[in-house]
């Protein structure tokens, strides 16, 4: 029986840049009561012609460098989101075209923030039957375009930015390990947007009540996301017939440092087992656990014979985790991959003002 063993992985970021110091100048926070709460000093806005489509075409393009395969020899695309190009076509179908993956089918998933786990968990079981070879599955978002910019519970969050990676069939052991993914509708009030459904078309009555904007009932995500978290990581250990003690490096969605701490103290891991680069990215909900793959293995923290967990939670409430064994070659670091927007410092930075919706400032 074939294996999934991801073979690609890339990243997206707008080169706009919005820190705390710069959301302090419209509402009434600071730098150190973000980072306080949250552990975000910085997060990437897109602008004007920026969109979750256009992000997942760079992360999906850099994954297939990586990978050294043409899209013509991927058999199905999933983009994991809360924030689509349109309500329809899908961006996965839109993706399809802008890379020429001729021959592959293609779909939306909406697991909220731990979209990306529900999608790899698809794309391996997809392999393991035999019905697919290759799956891309991208984790794309633009939350900017949802975030209520008065909120300041929710607004000091949130980014943009998009992850790939690219699952392939093989013979050889390791790859995805197992999978464990869990839901609780009852949950469901917790984090939502409204407006735009069924229940609630576009009208100008939810457009005045601002129902088309992200809401979240902070408390109760965090206590939610404090208790599945690490659950989650043993859950998919267990699944591989592992434990907590076989994991040589966790990537949590990139939610809240004090919840990544929380987890890690829950399960017994030192928070140096915990990949965190949230204080860059902010929360990128079903982009932040591909980007911090990539991040991760950038930095150095990935190496073939790792045992890796990723794991995420977020609206739904959904939840779930992927306990793998990394097999793939990582290829020799080029010099202009230090220059791109998402690992370079001194690139060039757009100013807030020129990124935010004019309400907002």
């Amino acid at each position: 029986m074939n294996n999934a063993h991801i073979v690609g992985w890339g990243k997206a970021l707008p080169p706009g840049r919005l820190t705390n110091d710069d959301i302090a100048e419209f509402l009434d926070t600071s730098d150190a009561w973000i980072r306080a709460r949250t552990g975000i000093h910085e997060r990437r806005i897109a602008e004007t012609g920026e969109t979750t489509l256009s992000l997942s075409v760079e992360a999906s393009k850099k994954a297939l460098d990586v990978a050294a395969i043409p899209a013509a020899e991927i058999d199905l695309i999933i983009v994991c989101t809360v924030t689509p190009e349109y309500p329809f076509p899908s961006t996965a179908c839109l993706l399809q075209e802008a890379i020429g993956a001729k021959r592959a089918g293609a779909f939306d998933l909406e697991a909220g923030c731990a979209g990306f786990i529900y999608g790899v968990s698809v794309a391996s079981a997809m392999i393991r039957a035999g019905s697919a070879r290759t799956v891309l599955v991208v984790g794309a978002e633009t939350l900017s375009r949802i975030v209520d910019w008065k909120d300041r519970g929710t607004c000091v969050l949130l980014g943009d930015g998009a992850g790939a990676c690219i699952l392939q069939a093989g013979r050889k052991d390791g790859g995805i390990l197992g999978t464990s993914l869990h839901s609780d509708g009852s949950g469901g009030e917790f984090i939502h947007m409204k407006g735009g459904g069924s229940r609630h078309p576009t009208s100008a009555e939810t457009v005045a009540a601002d129902m088309h904007k992200l809401r979240m009932d902070g408390k109760q995500v965090y206590r939610f996301a404090s208790r599945v978290l690490g659950e989650a990581v043993n859950n998919a250990l267990g699944k591989a017939g592992l434990t907590i003690a076989d994991a040589d490096l966790i990537i949590p969605h990139q939610a809240n440092l004090r919840i990544i701490e929380t987890a890690a103290k829950a399960i017994g891991v030192p928070l140096s087992r915990m990949f965190v680069n949230i204080a860059r990215h902010g929360n990128t909900s079903s982009a932040s656990i591909p980007m911090a793959l990539c991040d991760a293995i950038e930095a150095g923290r990935v190496a073939v014979g790792n045992t890796l967990v990723m794991v995420g939670f977020g609206a739904g409430l959904s939840w779930g985790g992927c306990a793998l064994k990394w097999t793939a070659q990582i290829p020799p670091k080029r010099s202009h991959e230090h220059r791109e927007p998402g690992n370079d410092f001194s690139a060039p930075v757009t100013p807030y003002s020129d990124i935010l919706p004019v309400q907002a400032v």
